[in-house]
């Protein structure tokens, strides 16, 4: 999804920090730019159904988040078409075939149809016996590897030279402050790469590196709760930016989502983290802190839920993780992270070593509420409150099910309210739900031209960020899908335009580089 966010009183409306009022107008001014390139240079962009993150707020709407189509990953080639990064199982059926929204939310709700969407990726998938002499993968490219697949395919066709297995080291800076290259390596071996006109930092944040989690998040975390490629963003260019004065912001947040983690299969001594980012709002179940007691609308935004873990860790200091708690109704048709639905995997099937370690069952919530070490009291009166909440359809604590978000997750067989069932079927089930992220709100200091700024709010020169690695335009808040890719795309947009016209739009000529041992 990308957010293209159109509607400046509904972003102000819900921030909570003050942020760059010239940057956040630039990106709602030159996101459509951005935009129309994209569709000029032929990446397909549709607007999707997907209501804001705070549809309570004044100026909500459901339409400003934007998908792109599936894309062939064969047009990028034989040798290139391998190598493109795979999206995580959760994304895929089976860990295999690849899924488009719509196929997700068909299979996710066991929707009308569900079995002929599967029987016909199956078929699709095994009908392409050339395409797996190359690889495993499938090669239809969905969601966010759409996006990728068709970018790649721009980028090549117009030169661009990819670097794989290379990380930056440091940026280059001549006497003057001016950044002049930076230098990179690759397997041991350094680069140095000179930049006649600028250097544009367009990387991931820092959710991999333990030290600036403890440094900047009020809940640190782990870093094995991220829910980002293992081990990829580590902070480097915040930290290369910081050691020449770059100046950083936001930094306290993340782009928070529920995560819970399982034994890899197929591997020994390795676990996969599984996002849980709508299955903790779904009926039939209940989310607790470790006090047996509530302290969020399931249901929100998956940020939302985050920053509710975070608020009430500090307050309470019995939440991260927290616990879903759920019963036998919801096991049959929903997934809790990566335990999928017992029509997909029943509980004779689930591994012997994740009962009772990674998903706990008992015949009853006083027996569940002893293998958690959760009060009983509290644990029986939260899940009494939340039958009595099912069967009236309102939730007077947390307004669960109140709004268009909730309800685009719920279960539209459930009345009077989607989003709200009782928990009343044994077994009951529990599995702890981590604070994972999506990447990092904060990072380095930009203003609306991208240009990344030094601790007295003045440009360095030709240097520029976007992506996680720079502040987020929204600041604390995260208003609807795809608000990190949508300002990734943007100011990268504006950084190329800024560097060209600087540079007199003297395309296709190549900057000088040396190597060093």
């Amino acid at each position: 999804m990308i957010g293209i966010i159109l509607t400046l009183f509904f972003v102000l409306a819900i921030i909570g920090v003050p942020v760059n009022q010239a940057r956040l107008d630039a990106y709602l001014d030159r996101a459509p730019e951005m935009l129309g390139f994209m569709r000029e240079a032929g990446i397909g962009v549709d607007v999707g159904v997907w209501p804001d993150y705070y549809p309570d707020s004044v100026g909500a709407r459901s339409d400003r988040s934007l998908t792109i189509a599936t894309f062939d990953g064969r047009k990028l080639g034989d040798e290139r078409y391998p190598l493109m990064r795979e999206q995580y199982n959760r994304f895929k059926l089976f860990g295999k075939y690849a899924l488009d929204l719509s196929q997700t939310f068909t299979l996710m709700a066991q929707s009308k149809g569900w079995r002929r969407t599967v029987v016909n990726i199956f078929r699709r998938y095994w009908l392409d016996p050339q395409t797996r002499r190359l690889s495993h993968r499938d090669r239809r490219f969905t969601q966010g590897a759409g996006l990728m697949g068709a970018l790649y395919e721009q980028a090549f066709s117009r030169g661009v030279e990819m670097r794989m297995e290379t990380k930056l080291e440091e940026l280059l800076v001549a006497p003057d402050g001016t950044v002049t290259g930076i230098r990179a390596s690759n397997y041991g071996r350094n680069h140095t790469i000179a930049a006649r006109h600028g250097v544009v930092l367009a990387a991931g944040g820092f959710e991999w590196n333990q030290e600036l989690r403890e440094r900047f998040y009020p809940v640190p975390g782990i870093t094995r709760h991220s829910s980002t490629p293992e081990d990829a963003n580590r902070g480097e260019a915040l930290i290369a930016g910081e050691k020449i004065g770059a100046s950083t912001e936001h930094t306290e947040q993340g782009w928070w989502i529920p995560t819970m983690q399982l034994p890899m299969a197929g591997s020994s001594n390795f676990h996969e983290i599984h996002q849980a980012a709508f299955d903790v709002g779904r009926p039939h179940a209940v989310c607790v802190n470790r006090l047996g007691n509530r302290f969020v609308n399931e249901a929100t935004g998956y940020d939302g839920f985050g920053q509710a873990m975070v608020k009430d860790q500090l307050e309470t200091g019995a939440n991260c993780p927290c616990w879903l708690i759920f019963d036998a109704d919801f096991r049959a048709k929903f997934s809790a992270g990566g335990l999928l639905p017992t029509i997909l995997m029943p509980d004779k099937k689930v591994p012997g070593d994740w009962w009772d370690h990674y998903v706990f069952r008992a015949e009853s919530l006083e027996e569940l509420s002893a293998k958690i070490t959760v009060p009983v009291d509290a644990l029986v009166s939260t899940v009494g409150k939340m039958n009595e909440y099912a069967r009236t359809g309102t939730d007077p604590e947390f307004g669960r099910g109140s709004n268009a978000y909730d309800e685009m997750f719920g279960d539209p067989d459930v009345t009077p309210n989607p989003c709200l069932a009782s928990i009343a079927k044994p077994p009951f089930y529990a599995v702890p739900i981590n604070n994972g992220d999506l990447g990092c709100k904060g990072g380095l200091r930009c203003d609306e031209w991208a240009r990344v700024l030094d601790g007295a709010g003045a440009p360095i020169a030709q240097l520029y960020a976007a992506g996680n690695c720079a502040g987020s335009p929204f600041g604390d808040m995260y208003p609807g899908a795809g608000a990190t890719i949508g300002p990734a795309l943007t100011f990268g947009f504006v950084a190329a335009n800024d560097i060209a016209e600087r540079a007199g739009n003297r395309a296709g000529q190549a900057s000088p580089e040396k190597e060093s041992a």
